[in-house]
């Protein structure tokens, strides 16, 4: 594929404006490898280039090389931020750049911070480090992003530790940080990826303030083409290391020149769209279509509360709040809510990674609410779960060959490797790469990992709490078809929660809308999605970013 121009683009009736960041020719190079192969781009204030590609394709080194924050990489080429030479700078002269001129919100949230140091605490103190500012205006700044970017109870919320946020609430506070030195160029790396519609439009409106008031710059590098689509000027398509498109959002998106952007743009899950009919062995002959089914879960009344505050000022808050919930052999449940709504709780709640407090959990037709640990063993052969944060759920001394063997060897399987090597073809992992460690692999194939892991045991249910949120949309595609196919051979059910609402009606039979621990919204799909009765559900489909303008022109 040959790259259209990289030449500086000007908006029609506008005047030239220097570039506040300026890339040519830049590769980052490990070892033998190329991660990125002579990318060149120019980025005016107050504009937002987006850049998209699948998983591995170089973004996230294209993103890290800008504030030089690679280590034990070969980058060559030139950055310029604000005129400043960021590969010939000195250290000093680094750190008055990252942050004050160039901020970086990272791809994975709960890396970013500390889990000792309190939210508001680390806000402040970055704040300071740049500014000079007082502890007391340092923590008024801390409160005062930490609101702007729609964290509920912000005064409150700013002395609680990362690990009482949920990972969309993390993401946020992440980009908080970020805007609190108001930068000149933000480099947001899947800003978005943990956060649910609602608060997905909040921030992407509030970038495009920021923009608009402070000519900040914006590079967006996404998975997200609805994001993209809404938020960008201009994007940049990557693929192995180089560019292979680049030009303003709505020509490239409209009228794709390479088939491989092409490609990306066929796999975008659509929200319009209904779901494709799975059959499986347990699906009923049409005259026996309203038949009842018997469930393989049966959740009534489960509630789950947590104590949260000081020692002498504890408030009970219910985190899910008496949910009953059934989900047949072979059929998807998709739960879908805002971060905080209860989602991952129920989830965790289900494969008895937490304890309910009060409410039955039946599973296989048994009450398995209570069951202490070593009844519960037998139990995660059949009831398995790929979790939301990949790189924290797998064990970085283990290689990912390893992680997905282990379960496979506890079972006394004979081949446990030879299964592995299976399971990661199957996920579209090179076998080869069984002997690599998860900080080798990027975002998105490490929560890959996750699923092969989880699948390994061959389970009946699968509880997947945002499973290919991190993933590219020709992954994710490939993942959900995986899911497909096992489901019609194995009469897998899963439980699939995402904020992701277009996945979900890809995927989903049923779907539950839940809000503050309840669920709102229970039907069939495509009923829920053409036909909400809810308020709130249809506040949320109303916030999904519109497709119409990714649809090529024919």
């Amino acid at each position: 594929m040959t790259p259209v121009s990289e030449a500086p683009m000007t908006p029609v009736g506008e005047a030239a404006t220097a570039p506040v960041l300026s890339v040519r020719d830049l590769r980052v190079r490990f070892g033998d490898r190329e991660a990125v192969g002579g990318v060149s781009f120019d980025l005016e204030p107050g504009r937002a280039l987006g850049v998209v590609g699948e998983s591995g394709s170089g973004k996230s080194s294209l993103a890290l090389a800008l504030s030089r924050l690679h280590t034990g990489a070969d980058v060559t080429g030139e950055v310029r931020v604000d005129g400043t030479d960021v590969l010939a700078a000195s250290d000093a002269e680094l750190r008055r750049l990252r942050g004050g001129r160039i901020a970086m919100v990272f791809q994975d949230p709960l890396s970013s911070l500390d889990p000792y140091l309190r939210v508001g605490d680390q806000i402040a103190e970055v704040y300071r480090v740049h500014t000079g500012a007082t502890r007391r205006a340092a923590a008024a700044k801390a409160v005062e992003v930490l609101d702007r970017v729609g964290i509920p109870d912000a005064s409150r919320r700013a002395r609680a530790h990362p690990h009482e946020f949920s990972g969309g609430m993390v993401q946020r506070a992440l980009i908080a940080m970020a805007l609190a030195l108001e930068p000149r160029v933000l480099v947001a790396d899947e800003p978005t990826t943990a956060l649910d519609v609602t608060v997905q439009a909040r921030l992407l409106t509030l970038l495009d303030e920021l923009r608009e008031e402070t000519g900040m710059a914006l590079l967006l590098v996404s998975h997200d083409f609805g994001v993209v689509a809404e938020t960008a000027d201009d994007i940049l398509v990557m693929r192995a290391g180089k560019t292979v498109e680049h030009g303003p959002v709505e020509t490239v998106l409209r009228t794709p020149s390479a088939a491989y952007t092409r490609e990306l743009l066929e796999a975008v899950p659509r929200l319009d769209t209904p779901r494709p009919a799975v059959v499986t062995s347990r699906t009923p002959p049409p005259e026996q279509a309203d038949s009842p089914q018997e469930s393989l879960l049966r959740i009534s009344g489960l509630r789950r509360e947590f104590r949260l505050g000081p020692p002498l000022r504890r408030r009970v808050v219910p985190a899910v709040d008496g949910v009953s919930l059934e989900v047949a052999p072979g059929e998807v449940l998709g739960v879908v809510g805002e971060s905080g709504s209860g989602k991952t709780t129920l989830a965790r709640l289900i494969v008895r990674l937490l304890a309910p407090s009060a409410g039955t959990i039946e599973f296989a037709g048994r009450d398995v609410t209570r069951l202490p640990a070593r009844e519960l063993r037998p139990l995660r052969r059949d009831l398995q779960m790929v979790f939301q944060d990949p790189l924290a759920s797998l064990n970085p001394r283990r290689t990912v060959g390893d992680s997905i063997a282990d379960p496979l060897r506890v079972l006394g399987e004979p081949d446990a490797e030879r299964r592995a090597r299976d399971l990661m073809d199957r996920v579209g992992l090179d076998p080869d790469r069984y002997g690599a460690y998860p900080h080798e692999f990027s975002g998105g194939q490490r929560q890959r990992v996750g699923i092969a892991r989880a699948l390994a045991p061959d389970p009946r249910l699968l509880v997947c709490d945002e499973p290919v949120t991190s993933l590219d949309v020709s992954t994710q595609a490939q993942i959900l078809a995986l899911l497909a196919e096992l489901r019609a051979e194995r009469d897998l059910a899963l439980l699939f929660v995402s904020h992701d609402l277009a996945v979900v009606r890809q995927v989903s039979d049923r779907v539950a809308v839940m809000r503050a621990g309840r669920v709102v919204t229970l039907g069939d799909v495509d009923t829920v999605y053409d036909q909400p009765e809810d308020p709130y559900t249809r506040a949320l489909l109303a916030a999904v970013p519109k497709l119409a303008a990714l649809t090529p022109a024919t």
